[in-house]
């Protein structure tokens, strides 16, 4: 399978990321190329161990059947205590970026690597309480810095605002250097919140409820968050 890396993908351009955890799992497919053909340009996927977060999500297995309904890249979160142990089949599953946790008790290079050998781009998180320079060390390796704006584990929470001031230490140290690094933010992210992680910083927008519970459709959530493109361009 020709995997989709995130390193193709720019990092000046306002991309939505719709999260699979809001959408109906009983027609899981045409979920997904509902919110492709109203523009999304990732399919993000939540995956909980029960440990690390307090909630259960899906497996590869899921992972491989849902690759099958869509060419869109898949930004596959491992929210787990050991990701190392998982990499492998959710990158044989599909996945073309897996994110990680720099709270995790596996060895981030180790892991770092392993993501690498199955061609598959990297992304390191941080929970709320944990200072976004945790990851700073590891700038240099990685093709994602995802910033939760709640507390994962379940959607449809609330926009955490002071997590910003992470989002732009981010994008401030992503400026010191040469390689390109995505700032995600996952959470509460809808019209009107996106327009303050927008102006903090953040260029990949991950948004579960506020696109796929849309009461105006996904074609008009999409639509709203990708307007904050200009205010992008003229904040950087």
């Amino acid at each position: 399978m020709n995997k989709r890396p995130f390193t193709f993908l720019d990092n000046e351009k306002i991309l939505v990321a719709p999260s699979i955890l809001a959408s109906d799992f009983s027609k899981l497919g045409d979920e997904i190329r509902r919110v492709e053909n109203a523009g999304a340009d990732i399919i993000h996927v939540d995956i909980m161990d029960g440990h690390f977060v307090p909630n259960l999500t899906i497996g590869p297995p899921v992972v491989e059947s849902a690759r099958k309904t869509t060419p869109l890249p898949f930004d596959v979160h491992l929210m787990l205590t050991n990701p190392f142990n998982f990499v492998e089949s959710f990158a044989k599953a599909g996945a073309d970026n897996i994110t990680f946790h720099i709270e995790c008790l596996d060895d981030i290079d180790r892991t770092i690597c392993e993501i690498r050998r199955f061609g598959c781009s990297v992304g390191l998180s941080v929970k709320p309480k944990t200072p976004v320079e945790k990851i700073f060390p590891f700038l240099e390796k990685i093709d994602l810095i995802l910033i939760m704006t709640v507390e994962p584990g379940f959607g449809g929470q609330s926009f955490m605002s002071d997590m910003m001031g992470k989002v732009s230490n981010a994008r401030q140290a992503v400026g010191n250097i040469k390689k390109p690094v995505h700032i995600e933010v996952d959470g509460g992210i809808d019209e009107k919140t996106v327009m303050t992680a927008v102006v903090a910083g953040a260029n990949m927008i991950v948004a579960g409820t506020s696109v796929f519970k849309n009461k105006k459709g996904a074609d008009y959530a999409i639509a709203a968050i990708h307007s904050a493109q200009e205010v992008f361009r003229t904040s950087f």
